[in-house]
């Protein structure tokens, strides 16, 4: 007996202790009529890291101790959702939480300002995102306190979030390590001057990705380096857009970027700091476009294709190219724009967008074709060179063909080697 009672006070001293989890604040379109008539504005600081992926603590206890969890020496990645009409919790929140916590070993803080997003007045939404960077900014004042760097916080904001971050990065003039705008909110916010929006000096580095700026997100640039994915507007599976200069293959090499090749769309954009904030020093501003695929993982890869002629004779004709790899299977890519104009020792490039990647490539297959009703059946092309080059794996060293000569309308494999260095 004595036993079974001593059983039962352990287990109800260790439910005591056990915490509850907490949960996004989780609101319907009636809270969104009440905010008609009574608004209320709350933030909620929800923490996870891998010690309690499943389940939510509190960054700050009651007293004001940090949570045990949060380690002051790893990085700590904010996340802030934005506008919530309908009141329901982000449906990319868990997923966006668990990629990042099994790639990366970081304290992530929830920001719940649902109760201030969940309205129909837009405006008062807009309102409302002065006030959560002020809450924020006192929490992050008792988190330096602690121990916590500046430095190592990197904010993550969605449409509003994005512009939250920035006020908070205002706050701090400018000392947060990074922010990353998703999709920052155009309405409000275009054409504003820089301290009424994110702006690239809320931080030490500033990436931004716009992906629907014919819609509720803004086109205009503002961190250090941008992204337009399918020219930032339609998304997989919608028509895609035309940005002249990246789709005829007028901008591809990234030449600024000779020592650590293009930049790259996501978390791994901070290697670019370096060079990004010395551009930005001399006023040059970076923007990227790319194009994705509407099925998972949406990735494409990219090849340019550059050609030197020794004649005149090709320059109103156009080259189609597709690549084999070891086992002999053939990848058709998408030519960016046919017709280039090909003239003596001029090099010319080609852009090509593959659904899948090609990493042992033993033959190139190329074809000639005269534009116009020019076609000579007898008459032969020389080409001086031939450089493939991925931008989507610059590491990979470029292949070349030398001293080739084509027929029109027929395909020639053409069997690459490794380029002469001084080449490349």
């Amino acid at each position: 007996m004595r036993v079974y009672i001593f059983l039962c006070l352990m287990c109800c001293a260790r439910s005591e202790n056990k915490r509850t989890c907490l949960k996004f604040s989780e609101l319907t379109i009636k809270d969104s009529f009440r905010d008609l008539f009574n608004p209320k504005m709350e933030m909620f600081l929800i923490m996870y890291t891998r010690n309690n992926l499943n389940c939510a603590e509190p960054l700050l206890e009651q007293d004001n101790s940090l949570n045990v969890n949060f380690n002051t020496s790893k990085k700590t990645v904010w996340l802030i959702h934005g506008y919530r009409p309908l009141g329901s919790i982000p449906s990319w929140l868990q997923n966006f939480l668990r990629i990042l916590l099994n790639q990366h070993d970081v304290n992530i803080v929830v920001v719940d300002w649902n109760r201030g997003a969940t309205t129909f007045i837009y405006n008062r939404a807009v309102k409302n995102t002065r006030k959560v960077a002020v809450s924020l900014s006192e929490c992050i004042q008792k988190l330096l306190k602690h121990g916590a760097s500046l430095d190592n916080f990197h904010f993550i904001g969605m449409s509003l979030g994005a512009h939250i971050s920035g006020f908070v990065g205002k706050i701090f003039q400018g000392q947060l390590g990074r922010i990353t705008g998703l999709d920052p909110a155009g309405p409000k916010f275009s054409g504003k001057p820089s301290n009424g929006r994110l702006h690239y000096t809320d931080a030490k580095f500033v990436d931004v990705i716009h992906s629907d700026t014919d819609g509720l997100g803004i086109k205009e640039p503002l961190g250090h380096i941008d992204f337009y994915p399918n020219g930032g507007k339609k998304q997989p599976g919608c028509p895609k857009s035309i940005f002249a200069d990246y789709k005829t293959g007028s901008c591809v090499d990234c030449d600024n970027f000779k020592k650590k090749s293009c930049p790259r769309l996501g978390y791994q954009a901070e290697l670019w700091k370096d060079v990004l904030e010395e551009r930005m020093k001399r006023s040059l501003r970076t923007t990227v476009f790319l194009d994705t695929t509407g099925i998972n993982p949406f990735c494409t890869y990219y090849f340019v294709l550059s050609v030197i002629v020794l004649d005149n004779t090709m320059k109103d004709g156009y080259i189609t190219f597709k690549l084999l790899n070891q086992l002999g299977r053939i990848e058709e890519p998408r030519l960016y724009k046919k017709n280039k104009s090909f003239y003596k020792l001029q090099e010319v490039k080609i852009l090509a967008q593959f659904l899948n990647d090609v990493v042992n490539i033993s033959s190139i297959g190329l074809v000639y074709y005269q534009s116009f009703n020019q076609q000579c059946s007898t008459c032969q092309y020389s080409i001086q060179r031939l450089m493939l080059k991925s931008l989507t794996y610059p590491e990979r060293p470029p292949l070349c063909k030398y001293d080739i000569v084509l027929k029109e309308n027929e395909e020639v494999f053409l069997n690459p080697c490794t380029c002469i260095p001084e080449e490349i």
